[in-house]
């Protein structure tokens, strides 16, 4: 879809051209887990955001319509997930001990912690915090409304486009320039699965199975990756709010 129609196509058309990407958007996301909300309604959310985006977007702006639209997309879907209290309180105090105990160990070790350190510092086996790993899914890896407080035109879509190697977009931002450098700062504190499974996961948009066969993992060791290395930014990045 170009940026200026000569005849401007009807939304039943743009909606039956983009339902396949909000069918993977959606899937990619109900993939973190979520027991309230299914694929379908992360998809219905994705489909408001696609008709938000139709009536919208201005040609003026010289964006192309399809970054727009799911830039949008993707903020109806997260807005919807957001609206709804996933995380029992249980899940996160014990993430908020994981997030301490990780900050506390690289002040200690002046490194990141080995997944092994972290479990015994938590008085876990390895399997036990394995365990723990898979059920915080949902945890997002930044206090988005306490940044928001910061920088009000920061979009939560917006952060991993600033892993680098991301080109830039046309919502790039000067807000965000002080979130990329310690998005970068902290990416570099992680161990090279962590990175590669979040630039494949974030940047080139795979899921945690395609993840798990480009790796030659299991999709649950997978999860367990992603989990960890978004608490590990967690307790860098969360120290700028």
């Amino acid at each position: 879809m170009e940026n200026v129609y000569n005849i401007k196509p009807s939304i039943e058309k743009v909606i039956e051209e983009f339902l396949p990407r909000i069918n993977h958007i959606a899937n990619k996301y109900a993939q973190l887990g979520n027991p309230v909300l299914s694929k379908e309604d992360l998809i219905s959310a994705g489909i408001i955001g696609l008709i938000e985006a139709y009536h919208r977007f201005d040609p003026s702006k010289k964006v192309n319509f399809r970054t727009y639209a799911e830039f949008r997309i993707k903020g109806a879907i997260i807005d919807e997930i957001r609206k709804v209290d996933i995380i029992p309180r249980s899940i996160r105090e014990k993430v908020t001990e994981l997030e301490e105990k990780i900050r506390g160990l690289h002040l200690k070790l002046g490194r990141m912690p080995e997944e092994e350190e972290i479990a015994e510092a938590l008085g876990l086996t390895i399997e036990e915090y394995h365990r723990f790993l898979e059920n915080i899914k949902g945890v997002s890896f930044i206090d988005i409304e306490a940044l928001k407080q910061r920088m009000p035109d920061l979009e939560e879509e917006d952060i991993f486009e600033f892993i680098p190697g991301q080109k830039n977009d046309p919502f790039e931002n000067y807000a965000l320039k002080e979130l990329q450098e310690q998005l970068e700062k902290a990416l570099s504190y992680l161990s090279e699965k962590e990175r590669l499974v979040l630039i494949l996961y974030y940047y080139e948009d795979l899921n945690m199975k395609e993840i798990a066969k480009v790796m030659n993992y299991t999709e649950g060791r997978i999860s367990q990756l992603h989990n960890q290395a978004i608490m590990k930014l967690r307790a860098i990045i969360n120290k700028i709010q």
